[in-house]
């Protein structure tokens, strides 16, 4: 079982489009897979048709210790796919737990519970580097980081490295680098290959070799409630994220 928290401290680089779409992936894989929304923006709740006021137990329950994990758990509409949704109370979390012992802790107490019931738990953080994201890098075992193919990308991955670095020595030794997804790909776009050779070269075999492309029904699919595979199986953006799965899938074979 993999705990990999999708972190990017930069909003708009896919890291919920990466979070669902390798998740259904995966669950076509016959993975038996769970979504932890921990973003308040609420996307991956929605993006999988649900209604975030219609949510009755959510990511804010299980943190602050309202309710068990397991009783936020949904099924949907995927085969092999849970998640636990976000709501609006999420927003106010890191106020509720600014004074709290062991704040940092509490998703991962919350998981000793389910961990075994799943092969991948992916944890779509918020685009911030606060106590949300934290709980998310204390209770994972790896880390996933989508990367938009941008001028700043490097500067924003480095002070990232830094962070996930000092969590690694003061609260999870065993927090791992799972790997570097290059995302919003444009071939016709120099800077995105210049962005691509950038990246390998200081990073190496940490960069996924699939690249997510910028894609028209990557951006439709979440309106309709669907991960893009589901939208539209054929389409550049879910064979890519397909293959990003097989890759997925072969680190644990080497491991």
């Amino acid at each position: 079982m993999g705990v990999i928290a999708i972190v990017n401290q930069k909003g708009g680089v896919g890291k919920t489009t990466t979070t669902m779409n390798l998740a259904t992936a995966l669950c076509v894989m016959e993975k038996k897979v769970l979504i932890i929304d921990l973003d308040p923006q609420s996307n991956a709740t929605t993006g999988l048709g649900y209604k975030i006021n219609e949510v009755k137990h959510s990511s804010y329950d299980v943190l602050v210790g309202n309710v068990d994990i397991s009783k936020a758990i949904i099924n949907t509409k995927i085969p092999n796919l849970d998640i636990i949704p976000t709501s609006m109370d999420l927003s106010g979390a890191e106020i509720e737990l600014a004074n709290v012992e062991k704040r940092e802790e509490f998703l991962k107490m919350a998981l000793e519970n389910i961990k075994d019931s799943y092969e991948y738990i992916l944890i779509d953080c918020p685009p911030s580097l606060g106590m949300l994201t934290i709980n998310a890098l204390v209770a994972a075992s790896e880390v996933l980081i989508p990367l938009q193919c941008e001028y700043f990308a490097l500067e924003g991955l480095s002070h990232l490295m830094n962070t996930i670095s000092i969590i690694k020595k003061s609260l999870n030794k065993n927090l791992a680098i799972r790997g570097i997804l290059l995302t919003m790909y444009d071939n016709r776009n120099n800077l995105s290959k210049l962005v691509d050779l950038d990246v390998r070269k200081h990073y190496g075999n940490l960069v996924y070799k699939t690249v997510i492309p910028r894609n028209v029904k990557v951006s439709e699919a979440p309106s309709h409630g669907y991960p893009v595979i589901l939208y539209d199986s054929h389409c550049v953006g879910s064979q890519s994220y397909i293959s990003l799965a097989i890759e997925v899938i072969s680190q644990e074979r080497v491991s």
